[in-house]
């Protein structure tokens, strides 16, 4: 750690020693494989040994084949102070040799892989059944003139043409199918498409800072090479493996690799190896990059997991696995008794318990539950599907009891053999009009409407600076009913200014002049800025004339800077004089310690301690002041309460946050215990206080305002002192004066939410979070505990929403706790964005707001979509089924059904989800968890809607032959032509429904439904393509359709009953919904009872995730195959993406989607009734940072 420069500058010459391709010493000239490292002294497979070695061994290992990491670092050709070259010659040869740092994602799903998925839907299947039967028995002739004796049964209307006809119909179904399957394969083609898109935009943000040349640059991840030497700091998510080269105090999280949380110290002499994909906790330091990619152990267990993946599939055996991948593990698990053979162990033990879970899988369910939305849906979808089921078994076995009754008790005839193919024709046409009536009862379009509108919205709110990470966060964002917000950076600018000091007994209001500070005061307080703060903080000029100085790094650390520079000193040559490597000790930020201390070694070999942190704290561990002179005087408790009354309190009150910058003098002789905090950084002489100011972002107060007004609490979360929080509380508005609300300190918090025993207790944080607005000096599980007491509430009847901004790496906890965490795109670190839902581009509070907006809108659009269904849904399976008792036929044909299906399914989805939000949807509450998706207005639209088209549909049905003076169309012979009576029936319902698709554009019972409607052009062009489509169907669309051409009358007739529609919309928005105790709302949220059985679940949540994972495998298999399923799939295809996460979560969220269809209770009646619906939440899939567990759980099926 204290190497001296002339030792780095030796290393760095030393490169030039070694001729390419040689070797330097302690490699014991092994040749073996030595070419397989290109020119370099170490190949790939060695590299990769050496970094499946831990603490003591990996040291030796490395000193004994290298001569230590100098050696390592001059056979990679790099410099340990210097870095590469980057010259790109280099670069690409070291890609070339070592691999690119990227692991190769999954294989998107071909065109034609998600075309056969589609065709795996239930009804889909049955169809095409249907269809290829009564395709076969239509080239069947009865021999001879036997059919007579058959009854009247294949009736007179009968040409030649007309026989040879019987095979349109089933070749129409079969081409509607197709068609469907075509269009659900294209959507989910291009989401999938859009998600990578996305992925590939989350993974290019993602930069590392590098050292090459000497210089400290930020490069993307994938462009890191071999040889490459890293900076790490507090917050990385490590990008590469490595060897730690410098480190101060740091400490790594490697449970994504180990599964064990205690944090891991890694340093120089201990433990200095580094892998990929664990998180830095604390402290900073450099790192030599050894492998990348592939070759890097989360690589390893990637090209593992694929290899897995592989072998399941039983399309490729072996091929994909790179070599040694599989070997490797194996003696991974044998090296390490310990370390990363963890990762095979839970599946073990989840196996072992596999009985135990299954009684134990009813009380367990994990607590992050689907998205409010996909779990009403799913429930909704239920109860319609098994409505439509049963109406269709019914209808069709109405139709058989009918047929066999009428043909043989009626006529008396007897079944003759000759007559069995026309019989059966009979029959399989009953079939398709039994299917028929389910095509159009099951709300298909449901899934995709969800899958449309959340596609869309993610793709706009990237404009708004939103980066959606997990789709569901952008509709539950909808319901948010509070949001905890960081004040710095969120709020505020996060640009640091130091306005006011402390110093040598005066309080300057303003910046003072240089000579009015005593020189040797002047002279500490530069060195006790530059040296204790982290070398990546630096002041680089603007990147414009007369701007603002760029800011880089740590913004307080930059405020500090700052500050040395408005005292017209630098900090530069401090740092040049003792560069990071001659710092002896860094005790490094963390919210626990909130400050910072650096020793140096001075030149009579004593020690120096700088430190600085926020001032109450530092205040009580300093001793001594120093005075007008430099000279340092006792500071005892009273002068300590005098400060904070005369300096400190005024400075917080104006919203500024105050730090305490002290140092100490340590002897050498006997070296002081560096380990024992407590008693070093103690008895410190303060140098001065300062007071940064950090203004608010001039859109937040406005931003608030908009939540206050939307329904939503917002609530302030900070480290920073209480009077430092209030007053920018106040500024931005989220406290008002003469409100009743609570401020809290992290203390006081947390005493008066523990009973004596310390332990946490909900009523008391109860009593408080209704009232609560800001919460100062909080420590990261205060956060969490406020998020958690929040949600887990029940003073208020809604379950609480909540929101929570983060930036560092601590509030991961609270960022996965929320139900929608928002990290800092700016500022937050790998840590915190790896747990969020959505990362704000621009880190500022605004974005929040349009996160919201969206949100309800999402909500909003399902519900116009919804609405629309359901009206089709109701009226055509109420017709089909009643048209099919009294007249034998099913006024709808097949093919005319699956044409209606997929205009209100496929086509209404895109138009109605495509509605762009407005700002009107900021002025309602939140809708809450458990308010249904129907509201009783919607269910008065739908009744309504639906009387009016069964009314007008009968009507015509049963005298609309004499109506319009042409040839009844009921009780048709088999294969008779056309009629136009049907046509007419046919014409009127489809352009009852479209006009209808104008009037679902609002739902909450506004008049003007045209409101907006050409500022949502997807809209428009739909509505009127369909009215094109359907001209051409009803007058061209002959016997496939079934469609007889119309006259012009005839269409105005149409036409006027359609525009019906919209006059009749403004009679049933005059119809006062209170008026009406007979509707029930339908599609209600979780029932309290399974909220209660979710809170239990909590306390088990602590279990293993492959546990997890294996018991939802076992659930899966007590799940029937159903229908509503394969529905679900279409929400679940969303999850699916191509990257890291992706890889490994996929199959864990398909299984989440499939739910548990069988424990619901099938509705006795048919009408939309409140369902009970028993739905289980499925566990949200789960952040990378469990990848590997989950891995384990990958190959349950």
């Amino acid at each position: 750690m204290s190497t001296t420069a002339t030792m780095g500058e030796m290393a760095n010459s030393a490169v030039e020693f070694y001729p390419k391709g040689t070797r330097g010493g302690g490699g014991g000239g092994r040749a073996d494989g030595s070419h397989a490292g290109g020119d370099f002294g170490v190949t790939v497979t060695e590299l990769r040994e050496l970094m499946e070695l831990r603490g003591a061994d990996a040291i030796q290992k490395v000193q004994d084949s290298y001569g230590g990491t100098d050696g390592l670092c001059q056979r990679l050709q790099s410099s340990i102070t210097d870095g590469l070259s980057g010259d790109p010659a280099d670069l690409e040869r070291r890609g070339q040799t070592y691999g690119q740092n990227f692991i190769p994602p999954k294989k998107p799903k071909t065109f034609l892989e998600l075309v056969w998925e589609a065709l795996q839907d239930v009804t889909l299947i049955i169809l095409e059944a249907a269809a290829i039967i009564s395709l076969g028995l239509s080239f069947y002739q009865p021999p001879g003139k036997e059919t007579e004796s058959c009854g009247n049964v294949s009736g007179g209307a009968e040409d030649e043409g007309e026989a040879d006809a019987g095979w349109i119909e089933g070749a129409a179904i079969l081409l509607s199918v197709v068609c469907v399957v075509l269009v659900t394969a294209f959507n989910d083609w291009s989401k999938e498409k859009q998600f990578r898109g996305l992925q590939s935009r989350i993974e290019q943000e993602q930069k590392f800072t590098v050292v090459r040349k000497g210089n400290v640059i930020q490069i993307p991840v994938a462009d890191m090479v071999v040889g490459d030497l890293a900076q790490v700091k507090y917050g990385d998510l490590l990008p590469a493996d490595g060897i730690l080269i410098q480190g101060n105090d740091l400490k790594i999280d490697e449970s994504s690799l180990t599964g064990e949380s205690d944090h891991v110290r890694k340093s120089v002499e201990k433990d200095p190896m580094l892998l990929s994909g664990t998180h830095v906790m604390e402290g900073s330091g450099r790192m030599l990059v050894t492998a990348v990619g592939v070759n890097s152990q989360t690589g390893i267990i990637f090209t593992l997991l694929g290899a897995g993946e592989v072998e399941e599939d039983g399309k490729e055996k072996k091929g994909k696995q790179p070599d040694g991948a599989v070997e490797n593990n194996q003696n991974k698990a044998k090296k390490q008794d310990g370390g990363v053979a963890m990762e095979m162990q839970p599946l073990k033990s989840a196996e072992g318990g596999e009985v135990e879970d299954r009684e134990k899988k009813k009380t367990n369910v994990p607590k992050k539950e689907k998205s409010v939305l996909q779990g009403k849906l799913t429930k909704l979808a239920v109860q319609i599907g098994k409505a439509g089921l049963v109406m269709s078994a019914i209808t069709v076995i109405i139709l058989v009891l009918y047929f066999v009754i009428n043909t043989f008790v009626v006529e008396g005839r007897t079944w003759m053999t000759e007559c069995t193919p026309v019989y059966i024709q009979y029959f399989v046409k009953f079939f398709i009009i039994g299917v028929t009536v389910l095509v159009v009862a099951v709300p298909e379009g449901l899934p995709l409407a969800v899958t449309i509108s959340l596609a869309y919205s993610v793709k706009k709110m990237m404009k708004d600076n939103n980066l959606v990470r997990h789709l569901d966060a952008c509709e539950t964002m909808g319901n948010a009913t509070a949001i905890c917000s960081d004040k710095t950076g969120t709020l505020t600018t996060n640009r640091m200014t130091v306005v006011q000091t402390y110093v040598g007994d005066v309080h300057h209001r303003v910046i003072p002049d240089p000579g009015q500070i005593n020189p040797r005061t002047l002279d500490l307080l530069v060195n006790a800025i530059a040296i204790n703060s982290a070398y990546t903080s630096k002041i680089l000029p603007p990147d414009v004339e007369g701007g603002l100085a760029k800011q880089v790094g740590n913004k307080t650390e930059c405020g500090l800077l700052g500050f040395v520079l408005d005292l017209q000193q630098d900090y530069a040559p401090v740092r040049d004089q003792i560069p990071e490597e001659r710092l002896y000790k860094v005790y490094t930020f963390n919210s626990v310690r909130k400050s910072m201390s650096t020793v140096i070694k001075l030149p009579d070999g004593s020690f120096r301690l700088y430190s600085k942190g926020a001032s109450e704290i530092m205040l009580k561990k300093c001793s001594y002041i120093l005075d007008a002179n430099g000279e340092a005087r006792s500071f005892r408790p009273r002068d300590r309460d005098e400060m904070v009354k005369q300096v400190i309190e005024p400075m917080a009150c104006e919203g500024l946050r105050t730090i305490c910058i002290a140092y100490r003098d340590l002897p050498s002789n006997p070296e002081p215990d560096w380990e024992n905090e407590a008693e070093i950084v103690t008895e410190l002489t303060c140098i001065t206080v300062v007071g940064i100011e950090d203004p608010v972002r001039p859109e937040v107060p406005e931003a608030i305002r908009k939540c206050q007004r939307a329904g939503i609490t917002v609530r302030m979360v900070t480290g920073d002192n209480i009077n430092t929080a209030r007053a920018i509380a106040a500024k931005c508005g989220i406290i008002h004066p003469g409100d009743d609300f609570i401020c809290l300190e992290g203390k006081d918090f947390n005493r008066r939410i523990r009973n004596e025993k310390g332990e946490i207790e909900q009523e008391r944080i109860d009593k408080i979070w209704p009232k609560l607005r800001v919460l100062a000096r909080s420590s990261p599980t205060d956060k969490h505990t406020l998020v958690k007491g929040i949600i887990d509430s029940s003073v208020v009847e809604q379950r609480q929403v909540v929101a929570v901004t983060g930036d560092g790496t601590n509030d991961g906890p609270a960022l996965k706790k929320a139900d929608v965490g928002f990290a800092m795109g700016i500022a937050g670190t790998d840590v915190a964005k790896e747990a969020s839902d959505i990362i704000l581009t621009d880190d500022n509070f605004s974005s929040i707001v349009k996160a919201v907006m969206w949100g309800r809108n999402v909500y909003d659009s399902i519900s116009k979509f919804l609405q629309f269904q359901l009206t089709v849904n109701v009226v055509a399976v109420i017709v089909a089924f009643t048209g099919a008792c009294i007249t034998q036929d099913s006024p709808l044909k097949a093919v005319q059904m699956l044409w209606v299906n997929l205009i209100m399914d496929t086509f209404a989805s895109l138009a109605l989800a495509t509605e762009p939000p407005t700002e009107a949807l900021l002025l309602r509450k939140p809708y809450g968890r458990n308010n249904p998706l129907i509201s009783l207005t919607m269910m008065k639209n739908i009744l309504g809607h639906g009387v009016y088209q069964l009314v007008i549909i009968f009507t015509l049905l049963f005298i609309g032959e004499r109506m319009f003076n042409i040839d009844s169309g009921r009780n048709a012979p088999l294969h008779s032509p056309p009629s136009e009576h049907y046509t007419i029936i046919f014409n009127t319902f489809v352009l009852m429904q479209l006009f209808n698709e104008i009037n679902a554009r609002k739902i909450h019972g506004e008049r003007n439904v045209f409101d907006g409607i050409f500022s949502n052009p997807i809209f428009c062009s739909i509505v009127l393509g369909t009215f094109a489509v359907q001209i051409v169907i009803v007058q061209w669309g002959g016997k496939p359709f079934s469609c007889a051409p119309l006259n012009v009358e005839q269409w105005l007739w149409c036409l006027f009953v359609g525009v019906g529609e919209l006059l009749w919309g403004q009679v049933i928005a005059t119809v006062p919904t209170e008026r009406l105790p007979c509707l029930k709302e339908a599609g209600l949220g979780l029932e309290p009872s399974e909220e209660e059985g979710e809170e239990l679940a909590e306390d088990e949540e602590e279990i293993d995730c492959a546990e997890r994972e294996l018991r939802r495998g076992q659930i899966l298999w007590f799940r029937g195959l159903n229908r509503i399923q394969t529905q679900m799939e279409v929400v679940s295809t969303f999850k699916r993406s191509g990257s890291f996460q992706g890889a490994v979560r996929r199959r864990s969220s398909v299984l989440s989607q499939l739910h548990d269809v069988n424990t619901i209770s099938t509705p006795s009646h048919v009408a939309l009734s409140t369902a009970t619906a028993n739905t289980s939440p499925a566990p949200g899939s789960e952040s990378a940072e469990r990848m590997y567990t989950h891995a384990s759980g990958e190959s349950i099926p």
